[in-house]
């Protein structure tokens, strides 16, 4: 449903989210690495959320990406629009051109809720809810540092 880009956004903010704030600012380098997101990628989506407040930054020795109280109260739903539009969330499951209430898919009315409910948490939790929700848990953004095993 959504982008490559959009989840490795996604993804970015909720790191900072958790790992910076004003006077924490972290590097390109250091999320990218930590994430596993290629770097030149992840610097061009990066700049896109600045330009739409999403994230700040600043420049210099000392700069970098955070989280700001304002960027705070952004939602997952913005990072979204931000990246790839709300079209994604338009479309019909099966890919069929003309999918609505009025003109179902086969599939139409089980995906309906489903899609309902992830438009609905998108939209109403902040980046930092989120970003809560992740450490409270010990759910992970990253794989990076588990053993794989192969089975």
């Amino acid at each position: 449903m959504l982008t490559n880009a959009c989840k490795n956004a996604i993804r970015a903010i909720l790191y900072l989210a958790m790992f910076s704030n004003k006077t924490t600012k972290i590097g390109v380098k250091q999320i990218a690495e930590s994430l596993e997101i290629p770097q030149p990628f992840l610097a061009k989506l990066l700049q896109k959320l600045n330009k739409s407040e999403i994230v700040s930054s600043t420049k210099g020795p000392r700069g970098g990406f955070f989280i700001d109280d304002k960027n705070a109260k952004k939602t997952v739903w913005d990072i979204i629009i931000c990246i790839d539009g709300s079209q994604r969330f338009d479309q019909c499951f099966l890919g069929l051109s003309t999918c609505d209430d009025k003109n179902p898919c086969p599939v139409h009315f089980t995906v309906k809720p489903f899609k309902d409910k992830i438009m609905s948490d998108f939209k109403d939790k902040t980046i930092v809810e989120f970003a809560e929700e992740i450490k409270a848990s010990n759910k992970v953004i990253s794989l990076k540092d588990f053993e794989i095993l192969d089975s």
